[in-house]
């Protein structure tokens, strides 16, 4: 299988005095006022106040993330330094600590410097820890290096920035926070995968591509593989999954992975909406922008992201992932409009609009997870434009049948600022979903419809935790910086890491702390 290259960036922790460091570039922080940390302050001494100086005269912006380059600083070993401001020191916290290390990410990846020392993990958090600090520091890092080499696509060959980073910490380097360092290069690797596979024309990731995909992170990682096929799929009586993709040159492929690691204990089972490509079918969309329709998987991608993020940290956790691949094509053999398939569970759908068709693929998942015996089942899927519309591009949209698996993804969300807001399923919504001719319509119409979507999935949950993010908003971003974002990677591997780590799922599917 012919992958994009992805390299990402290599980190590691050392315990020299900033100012004795010897690199391309030595990033330090400054509080909005001139107050310094101690490890800028350590380099402010040895350059005789070089650093007050410019922050008194105003040459460093106040708002966090603002960045002032200073080449030759007398008394420090560094070649340059880069200061980056951390915001107010009343007002810092995960936000301000992101935003600074995202600013570095971004300098540093474009620096004429090779190597580089990035002290902003020393910095204290209230109410966060060094692991805390090192594990997101090393992601953030990482992420920001990423880059996307597309296909058959022809440029000038650009000299890659900074490749090597030491975070500089004052504190005994302890297998903690090594662990810390290795558990946020493994969620940047995982994100990577996710924009990679999100990035990549339709013409390329295509359902057959994310089989090979599947196969591979397999055979790499031990995973057992299964790739179901459209005969397979109708022998299970997956009619609604099916439907999407019924036009399309392209076959439907139904993709099961899994990752044993926790002995006997039930597994988690994640569900990616694997839409390779959304024309909308019969019920065609506007022509604008419809490019970026091939994020459409973007759903399947962050779980094969996450599944490599495991499967590289070697988690005590039983996963499975599910992914219902099909391509939305119009056609002689597209559904039609006021078209009733029959799903997996026997419920008949009425489609009122073939372009709410990734409902469809997760329905027969949603069914098929239930062999597993899931200790929980959460699916991620780029589902409606209504959520775009009630969140933006900030918040993916969070639904749940089970109080503490919603707040579990909450807190993984506000912890890993991937974060998550949890809307309504209300049973009056299921009202909107009656059909004449069916036992469901797949469209609830223009009002709550990111509601009313999930509340369409609810139907088939059966005797399980489950919880749906909706993702239409937070998976890529448009403009200049168009692409896929990695999202929600973090929240989902800092949900399944928590579990590893804090709190194991019994045999019976029970939470112990």
């Amino acid at each position: 299988m012919a992958t994009p290259k992805n390299d990402l960036i290599e980190i590691d922790l050392e315990t020299t005095s900033p100012e004795k460091v010897r690199a391309g570039v030595l990033v330090l922080g400054a509080f909005a006022g001139g107050a310094l940390p101690p490890s800028s302050q350590k380099v402010d001494d040895a350059s005789k106040g070089k650093l007050s100086a410019a922050i008194k005269r105003g040459d460093l912006e106040e708002k966090a993330g603002s960045i002032l380059l200073l080449p030759d600083l007398a008394g420090v070993e560094a070649e340059r330094v880069l200061l980056v401001s951390l915001g107010k020191r009343s007002e810092f916290g995960d936000k301000a600590f992101r935003d600074a290390l995202a600013a570095a990410a971004k300098a540093l990846v474009n620096s004429t410097a090779k190597d580089a020392a990035v002290t902003l993990a020393d910095t204290d958090i209230p109410g966060r820890s060094q692991v805390f600090r090192l594990q997101h520091a090393s992601r953030i890092l990482a992420d920001g290096a990423y880059c996307f080499d597309a296909p058959g696509v022809r440029r000038a060959k650009k000299e890659r920035g900074v490749q090597t980073i030491a975070l500089l910490t004052s504190g005994k380097v302890t297998d903690e926070a090594k662990a810390a360092v290795r558990r946020g290069l493994a969620i940047a690797e995982g994100m990577a995968l996710a924009k990679d596979l999100g990035n990549l024309p339709g013409n390329v990731c295509n359902p057959p591509y994310l089989a090979d995909t599947a196969r591979a992170l397999g055979k790499e990682f031990k995973l057992d593989v299964e790739v179901l096929e459209r005969e397979d799929m109708k022998k299970l009586g997956m009619g609604a999954a099916l439907s999407v993709g019924q036009a399309s040159a392209q076959p439907c492929k139904f993709i099961v992975m899994e990752y044993k690691g926790g002995g006997k204990t039930k597994p988690i089972v994640l569900v990616g909406k694997g839409v390779t490509f959304d024309t909308g079918g019969i019920s065609l969309k506007p022509g604008a922008n419809m490019d970026e329709m091939k994020f459409d998987m973007c759903g399947a991608a962050s779980v094969f992201g996450a599944m490599k993020t495991i499967a590289r940290l070697d988690l005590p956790l039983n996963v499975v992932a599910l992914i219902p691949a099909a391509e939305n094509m119009p056609g002689g053999k597209a559904s039609r409009p006021g078209d009733v398939v029959t799903s997996m569970s026997g419920q008949t759908i009425e489609i009122l609009n073939t372009d709410a068709e990734g409902r469809l693929g997760l329905a027969d998942a949603l069914t098929y997870a239930k062999r597993f015996e899931p200790a929980c089942v959460i699916d991620v899927a780029t589902l409606t434009g209504a959520c775009v519309i009630a969140l933006g591009s900030v918040t993916s949209g969070l639904f749940a049948n089970d109080d503490e698996l919603a707040e579990q993804l909450l807190e993984s969300g506000e912890d890993s600022g991937d974060r998550g807001w949890r809307l309504p399923m209300f049973d009056e919504y299921q009202d909107l979903l009656k059909s004449n001719f069916a036992d469901m319509s797949n469209l609830g119409g223009r009002p709550a419809g990111a509601i009313t979507a999930a509340c369409f999935l609810k139907r088939f949950v059966d005797g399980y935790r489950w919880a749906h993010l909706d993702i239409a908003g937070t998976n890529a971003v448009a403009g200049d910086a168009k692409g896929a974002t990695g999202r929600p990677v973090p929240m989902l591997t800092e949900f399944l890491i928590g579990l590893a780590e804090k709190r194991a799922w019994g045999a019976g599917g029970a939470r112990a702390a």
